[in-house]
C-alpha cells in the first residue's frame, strides 16, 4: 500500500468523525430583576427555541446598585424560567451568585421533549374528537328544528 493512498483513507476517516461529531454552542440570555411580563415571555420563547435546537443555554440576571441587596428577586425569575422551560430541558447548573451577575445553566432534555409532544398530539385528538362530535350534535339539532317545522 502506497502512503498516498493511506493518507487519503486517513483524511476520509477523520473527515466522516469531523461530520458524526455534534457542535454543541452555549447560548446566552440576559435577564434584569426588573423585567417586564412581555419581555420576559419573548425571553422565555427565545430560550425555548434554543433548547429546542439542541443548544445549552446560559441565563444570566444582571444586577445593578441596589438590586445587589435582593438576590431572591433573580433567584425568582430565574425559578420561573426553569418552571417555564420544564417542557424541553433541565437545569444543569442552578443558580448560583457571580460577583454582580447570578447564573444558571440550561441543558435540552430529549425524553422531556418527547413526552412534550406526545402530549400534545394526545391533546389535539381530543379537540378534534370534540369538534367532530360538536359538528354532530349541531346538525342533528338543525335537522330535528327542520323536521319540527315542516
Amino acid at each position: 500500500m502506497d502512503y498516498g493512498k493511506f493518507k487519503y483513507e486517513a483524511d476520509q476517516r477523520a473527515k466522516e468523525s469531523r461530520k458524526k461529531a455534534s457542535n454543541l454552542t452555549v447560548k446566552e440570555m440576559k435577564y434584569r430583576p426588573k423585567i417586564g411580563i412581555g419581555d420576559f415571555d419573548t425571553k422565555t420563547r427565545k430560550v425555548e427555541s434554543f433548547l429546542g435546537e439542541g443548544h445549552k443555554v446560559k441565563v444570566t440576571i444582571m444586577f445593578r446598585g441596589r438590586e445587589m441587596q435582593h438576590p431572591e428577586l433573580g433567584r425568582k425569575i430565574l425559578d420561573k424560567v426553569a418552571v417555564a422551560i420544564s417542557h424541553v430541558g433541565k437545569v444543569e447548573f442552578h443558580p448560583r451568585q457571580d460577583g454582580r451577575n447570578m447564573v444558571m445553566v440550561l441543558a435540552p432534555d430529549k425524553q422531556a421533549q418527547a413526552r412534550h409532544q406526545k402530549e400534545q398530539k394526545k391533546a389535539a385528538a381530543e379537540a378534534a374528537e370534540n369538534e367532530a362530535t360538536a359538528l354532530n350534535s349541531a346538525e342533528e339539532a338543525e335537522k330535528n328544528s327542520s323536521e319540527e317545522e315542516e
